[in-house]
């Protein structure tokens, strides 16, 4: 299976990413690489093995989530360029 140029410049436009013809070609060629080797992965016989989840056996210890209050409020909204007496205020984000 090949991706055709239609394809990156869709993936693309959903991406919001802007690509020259250069940037289009490269990443044609990376994403059919990446197609041929999964090709071969499915080539292969598999049976039998287990998925790798972990690269170990250890168990992962992890410490106790504990809620810690380092900054106040105030402290927060003080740095911030522009608040108002309990929110930071930010631009509007247009689509």
């Amino acid at each position: 299976m090949n991706i055709s140029r239609e394809e990156i410049n869709k993936l693309a436009h959903l991406s919001r990413l802007e690509l020259d013809d250069k940037a289009v070609d490269k990443m044609q060629e990376d994403l059919n690489k990446i197609l041929g080797f999964v090709a071969q992965i499915e080539k292969m016989e598999l049976d039998g093995v287990e998925p790798l989840v972990y690269m170990t056996e250890e168990t992962n210890i992890l410490r106790e989530d504990t809620v810690v209050q380092e900054i106040t409020h105030a402290e927060a909204l003080k740095n911030a360029p522009d608040a108002d007496t309990d929110y930071f205020r930010v631009s509007t984000v247009k689509k």
